[in-house]
């Protein structure tokens, strides 16, 4: 028994699998063994091959020699370690980068994402569809002003954004090896992730699921993260906060305009008067906090065009476990190919 299972996992080894399993972690070490406990005999279940790439981004705690053991047990079990924190978002575009599978599953390594939903996930990419999204069924795990606040950006992103999102979507999902190979391209640094997925298309079919509770620890997003989140989302698929000032200044014309023929109407028939100090001030006030917003809009995109024409690299790579380097042609030799 115990020599089948070594020549299955050596075999899955030494050829493309058919699942890959990303999950960004970041100092989940308590969380790696109880996932993998749920998550190895789902995939044996209902693949007939599968790796699972752990991407450690920039974790302080014991991850990542956790993860070593565990690929020392089963070589399936692999890992990239990033040179500092990226973010999750830069994390799951890691995980893709290595992913070799003819799918791809996304899920985080707190066990908020079922594993067995895996099965339904599997079942409905055999069935043609290349973008299998889970979808929450409520957000009860999280705090009501986190569930309030996620509903009215949502609800925005509806309003303005240029891609419609799925509802209760997203990043636990199946990916086709195509969508896969989509998202590869997309090298941007503001990354939305939810966005992108929605945004390459393809065949697509949500997954009802109910989000778990932590397994151990706490969410890593806080509510700052979670804003600049928000605003890389709505900046990365909508130029109507630019457009907006257009119609802002339009509208700001038409009242100067108005407010002028007003006092010069009133100049000729009632004469000249000594004008207010406080209607002054509040004005040029007023006026004054309309230019600095709409610099500051502006300075959003600006600032995201800065980050993006310097190139640099998505990540840095300090180590990886089981997996051997990325090829690319302009990124240097493969001996040299710890960046992308």
């Amino acid at each position: 028994m115990n020599e089948a299972r070594s020549m299955t996992r050596s075999d899955a080894v030494s050829r493309d699998p058919e699942l890959s399993v990303v999950a960004p972690v970041w100092n989940e070490s308590e969380n790696i063994g109880p996932l993998l406990e749920r998550l190895a005999p789902v995939l044996d279940s209902c693949v007939s091959s599968f790796e699972i790439i752990f991407v450690d981004d920039g974790s302080t705690d014991d991850t990542l020699e956790i993860l070593r053991a565990a690929h020392g047990a089963d070589p399936r079990i692999r890992a990239v370690s990033l040179s500092r924190n990226f973010g999750k978002e830069v994390a799951i575009a890691a995980g893709l980068d290595h992913a070799r599978g003819a799918a791809v599953v996304i899920m985080d390594a707190d066990l908020q994402h079922p594993p067995e939903t895996i099965r339904t996930f599997v079942a409905r990419w055999r069935e043609g569809y290349k973008n299998v999204f889970g979808q929450r069924i409520d957000r009860a795990a999280d705090s009501p002003l986190r569930r309030l606040l996620t509903q009215r950006f949502y609800r925005l992103f509806g309003s303005v954004g240029e891609t419609s999102l799925p509802e209760g979507a997203g990043d636990f999902r199946l990916l086709d090896a195509t969508a896969v190979a989509a998202l590869r391209v997309m090298r941007e640094h503001a990354r939305f992730s939810k966005g992108l997925y929605a945004w390459i298309g393809f065949k697509s079919i949500g997954v009802p699921f109910e989000v778990e509770a932590r397994a151990h620890g706490s969410s890593k997003f806080s509510y700052l993260k979670l804003t600049n989140f928000a605003l890389d989302g709505l900046m990365s698929f909508s130029t109507l906060p630019l457009k907006v000032w257009s119609y802002v200044g339009v509208a700001m014309s038409f009242l100067a305009l108005a407010m002028a023929s007003f006092y010069v109407a009133r100049t000729l028939i009632f004469g000249v008067d000594v004008p207010g100090y406080a209607s002054l001030m509040v004005s040029i006030t007023f006026f004054a906090g309309i230019q600095l917003l709409s610099l500051g809009v502006i300075g959003e995109y600006i600032g995201r065009i800065f980050a993006e024409v310097k190139r640099r690299p998505l990540y840095l790579v300090e180590e990886r476990v089981g997996l051997a380097p990325l090829v690319s042609d302009d990124c240097g030799p493969p001996a040299q190919r710890d960046w992308t």
